[in-house]
């Protein structure tokens, strides 16, 4: 990866995240000057925090100001509340909205961004079965597909404004810290684990540092651009993803899978996320240059728990 250039600002949204955090720190540790855009002011003496209100539609127009690249990573959570209607438009919103607000800005005041690295996400392809999933392959059909699609048509509308747009589609970012993996792990640990609906269903996943990693080349890369997906080279199945965590953790896996009518009756519409299947490419990324510091299974558990 290339050395950092001296004097760029990066302003990242959604910077306290599992992923903000862990890459405000590597961006700082390389000499970029990093603020923040956030709904509350920041602890961190760091970083500059500016504040927005998307659902107001406010936003601190200095946040902009001396700006070379803007990282997009805010997003109410898919998971953390059931799919009402208002959810719906909620998580979508939420989304779309803050970049519009900020590309508002853009045309609106003076401005050096030229570059835009946005997060997106693999359910754009909804559940697939075993197809292996291509950048060029359509969406799927769904909540979630719908959502990305809308969520990347407004990341693109930054064209107009002749800059670079990066978009990653994300897999599981596996994370002892957060996100998916300590909610998969602690029934294992309880001594409760077990595969999820058949088992066969392809989870597209990445470790934490790779996925920090991809916006650092995207950073450090100026040629690339468009979309990319964001998940190791081997994928693996819903079971073989508890099978791992259970080998590492030193407890057993129950033989018998936890039935899918019971995510059905406890998410609703959500168990499509867990449930659904989706089988995931990384060649386009790797063949612009990124290497995989972990793209076996095995040997991110063991970096993550070790």
């Amino acid at each position: 990866m290339n050395q950092a250039s001296p004097n760029k600002n990066i302003l990242v949204t959604g910077g306290t995240g599992s992923i903000g955090k862990p890459l405000t720190d590597a961006l700082l540790k390389r000499g970029y000057t990093v603020s923040h855009l956030s709904r509350k002011p920041g602890n961190d003496s760091r970083v500059k925090t500016f504040l927005w209100d998307v659902h107001k539609n406010e936003i601190d127009e200095k946040c902009i100001d001396d700006v070379d690249i803007l990282i997009h990573l805010a997003g109410a959570g898919i998971a953390d509340k059931r799919w009402t209607g208002e959810r719906k438009k909620e998580l979508i919103d939420s989304r779309t909205e803050s970049i519009r607000l900020i590309y508002d800005l853009m045309r609106k005041k003076t401005n050096k961004i030229h570059t835009v690295i946005s997060a997106a996400a693999i359910g754009y392809y909804g559940d697939r079965g075993d197809d292996l999933m291509t950048e060029e392959s359509a969406p799927g059909r769904g909540f979630m597909p719908e959502c990305c699609v809308a969520w990347e048509n407004a990341v693109d509308e930054g064209n107009n404004l002749g800059i670079r747009i990066v978009k990653y589609r994300t897999g599981v970012v596996l994370d002892r810290a957060g996100g998916a993996l300590p909610q998969m792990a602690r029934p294992v640990k309880l001594f409760a684990g077990a595969a999820f609906g058949s088992g066969k269903q392809w989870v597209p996943w990445i470790h934490w540092q790779d996925a920090v990693d991809t916006y650092l080349f995207a950073i450090e890369n100026e040629k690339i651009q468009g979309v990319f997906n964001m998940t190791a080279p081997n994928p693996v199945t819903n079971k073989q993803l508890m099978r791992a965590i259970a080998k590492q953790l030193h407890k057993p896996l129950w033989p018998v899978n936890v039935p899918g009518l019971v995510f059905k009756l406890l998410m609703g519409e959500m168990s499509t996320v867990i449930l659904g299947s989706t089988k995931v490419s990384s060649k386009k990324i790797e063949s612009a240059g990124f290497r995989f510091e972990y793209p076996d299974l095995s040997a991110a558990l063991s970096d993550i728990y070790g």
